[in-house]
């Protein structure tokens, strides 16, 4: 019996329906359906019993679950503790992000190198100009992005990060003085063009076209890093929204961050291309998944 039918046979015991076995382990139903039969004319029994309403296992079959399911798990114990010793062998993990977000996300590296001793992760920074860049050329395993990312060559992984959003404003913008922003004020504003390397939908979901009233946004100057919106804002030429984790930060002369009331959360997940299957990746999207997202009130203070 091949592994991938053991999975098979192992899903539908536990979820006792064939459309949630095929979508949990992204396979058509007509997968689960045709390793199933192929299991039952091998053993020469019935495994599960199937009615249009239900699907329970049959003796033989919870007989065969409780053999294969001890099984499996020495197997891939296994192949966990082989991954493991080999990711502790000098393997470092190339992590893109924005600005200071490394900080907020040492507990996931701590978790990561706790788990595998003697991996590391190296983190660079991500241009805002061009978020996906990166993992595309090779330059970086996995970035830390917020969402949504819809990229047909990426893949999605993990919530790593959630955070609240705050305004970028000069210190002597009339919004300095305030005690919180709303989205509505970025129509009186001008906010930073990010330019056409980076899409527009994703660009949307942190700098929005128009208010929740309707009023359009005016973008530019152009930037594309965010040292370059710091300076133009501070210049003033524009006000610009950013995740919290630039006020937690950065102290830069000339702006002050105000909190964005009315504005939704961010979430940031891992990110990396589809086509790369390293281990190293696997391990940490793992990792992460395991700890659940870091909240940034949660984040350790100080952090450096």
């Amino acid at each position: 019996m091949e592994l991938r039918d053991i999975e098979i046979f192992l899903t539908l015991a536990e979820e006792l329906h064939f459309g949630r076995t095929a979508e949990r382990l992204r396979v058509s139903q007509a997968r689960v359906s045709q390793a199933i039969s192929k299991q039952e004319r091998r053993i020469g029994a019935a495994l599960f019993d199937r009615t249009s309403r239900r699907v329970t296992l049959t003796s033989v079959g919870r007989r065969l679950r409780e053999d294969l399911q001890q099984a499996y798990d020495l197997l891939q114990e296994g192949l966990a503790r082989a991954e493991a010793a080999g990711l502790g062998a000098g393997q470092t993990l190339r992590l893109g992000v924005f600005g200071h977000a490394g900080h907020v996300l040492r507990p996931l590296v701590d978790a990561f190198r706790a788990r595998y001793p003697g991996s590391d992760v190296q983190f660079s920074e991500v241009t805002g100009g061009d978020p996906f860049a990166a993992l595309r050329n090779g330059d970086a395993d996995a970035h830390v992005l917020w969402l949504p990312v819809a990229e047909p060559d990426l893949t999605v992984g993990p919530t790593v990060l959630t955070s609240g959003r705050v305004l970028a404003v000069a210190s002597d913008h009339p919004l300095a003085d305030r005690g919180s922003a709303s989205l509505e004020d970025l129509a009186d504003n001008h906010v930073v063009d990010l330019g056409p390397g980076a899409p527009e939908y994703w660009v949307s979901s942190m700098t929005p076209v128009r208010t929740p009233l309707g009023r359009r946004i005016p973008r530019g100057p152009i930037a594309r890093t965010f040292h370059e919106i710091l300076s133009l804002v501070a210049a003033g030429h524009c006000v610009h929204p950013l995740g919290e984790i630039a006020a937690r930060y950065n102290s830069p002369p000339g702006i002050v961050f105000v909190p964005i009331r009315d504005a939704p959360a961010l979430r940031f997940a891992l990110i990396w291309r589809s086509t790369v299957d390293r281990p190293t990746i696997r391990a940490l999207a793992q990792t992460a998944a395991d700890l659940g997202p870091i909240l940034l009130d949660q984040a350790p203070p100080g952090a450096a």
